[in-house]
């Protein structure tokens, strides 16, 4: 018999965490795992916008990344859970800086700040970039109040480095030059 997709018991604008407590929606530890699965989301959209093979797989593993961050997000540590979670490692973070680093090693050095402008998939990276950095800030305050280990918040940060160098890397592959910030004189 297949589950249904609902269950009736957030009716009461609660929803559980894995192991079995139960906390309202609006909790900070929701908020953050639910931006995280809004910029998963986004990075599908991204998928969609004539992404270069290149970036393709590494952007897949990305979001599959996301499912285990936003596992490990709900999970608190304490009391440990009884079955495994699977949690972000040291591994994932060193991973996204692999990834920053090979495609560094092809863009050209930054010399002025940049508009998230160019390709449609580049400034749909973008997009996810921002949700990224507002996801980062809501496990900076989560970590601030409860203990979720010390990888998650480097995870989030690295993936936004990750996500503005690969936004350049989709228009660098499409042969679309950044475009530089310039102060306007109005």
């Amino acid at each position: 018999m297949a589950l249904k997709i609902y269950t009736k018991t957030g009716d009461d604008g609660t929803t559980g965490l894995f192991g079995g407590d139960r906390v309202p929606k609006d909790h900070s530890r929701i908020e953050v795992y639910g931006t995280l699965d809004e910029l998963n989301s986004l990075i599908g959209l991204a998928l969609t916008q004539n992404m270069p093979q290149r970036l393709t797989s590494a952007l897949l593993d990305v979001s599959s990344l996301l499912f285990t961050a936003g596992a490990d997000l709900a999970t608190p540590l304490a009391p440990p859970p009884t079955y495994p979670i699977p949690r972000i490692a040291e591994a994932h973070t060193a991973y996204l800086e692999r990834l920053i680093d090979e495609y560094d090693a092809e863009l050209s050095p930054l010399k002025a700040f940049i508009l998230p402008t160019g390709t449609p998939a580049s400034a749909s990276l973008h997009l996810a970039r921002t949700v990224c950095r507002r996801a980062e800030r809501g496990v900076t305050a989560l970590a601030r109040r409860e203990n979720i280990g010390e990888e998650i918040g480097k995870f989030i940060n690295r993936l936004s480095d990750y996500l503005f160098t690969a936004a350049r890397m989709a228009n660098h592959l499409a042969n679309v030059p950044d475009t530089e910030w310039k102060n306007p004189s109005l």
